[in-house]
């Protein structure tokens, strides 16, 4: 065996310290691509290892795909967590491969059109909000604007401090509300207005 995997091995093994799942996620990720991987293939390993953000996407999927896709338009079907679209067998490759690359474009169509504001809910301006706790202040608001009752589907939502940080809000479950983008904007740090009744 060789110094190097000697020396990993018992980093791993016996020296890490961990307050997350980040040092060997990342380390997974080198590995598995050469000993070198960007900062993006990175965050994208992260992200594919976080529950609460799978979770929130497992939601937007069952109310947009469930709402939109099987039950406005008939094309998909959904067999308990399972989505399928409808008479798939009919197409051929070439055809399935050009759909795709017809939904990329459409992808890439909004996002030129809009621009970063449409993952402007995933930001948070003022400092960082783990995804976890992210996740239950959504999960509590049953993913719907506070204020105006909006959901996650129609409009963009952002945690939102009730009383602000630079006024000595803090980061706790009691303090954090769900907001649309717009409603956030609005009332941002000027005062401490508790929408959830």
């Amino acid at each position: 065996m060789t110094k190097r995997f000697e020396d990993l091995s018992d980093f791993i093994r016996n020296q890490m310290q961990m307050s997350h799942i980040y040092q060997p996620a990342i380390l997974v990720e080198l590995l598995q691509n050469g000993g070198k991987a960007s900062v993006t293939e990175i965050a994208k390993a992260l992200l594919s290892r976080d529950v609460s953000q799978i979770k929130y996407y497992e939601q937007i999927t069952k109310k947009m795909v469930g709402r939109v896709l099987t039950k406005n338009r008939g094309i998909t079907n959904k067999d308990r967590n399972t989505y399928s679209i409808k008479e798939y067998e009919e197409l051929e490759s070439e055809e399935v491969e050009i759909l795709i690359n017809l939904c990329i474009g459409k992808i890439d169509e909004y996002v030129e059109d809009r621009g970063d504001r449409i993952w402007s809910h995933q930001k948070i301006s003022s400092g960082y909000i783990s995804g976890t706790l992210r996740y239950e202040v959504l999960k509590r608001a049953k993913f719907r604007c506070e204020l105006f009752g909006i959901s996650a589907e129609e409009k963009a939502l952002e945690v939102d401090h009730i009383l602000p940080r630079n006024s000595g809000g803090t980061d706790n479950l009691s303090n954090l509300q769900t907001l649309c983008y717009s409603c956030n904007a609005m009332k941002r740090d000027r005062d401490d207005t508790d929408f959830r009744q």
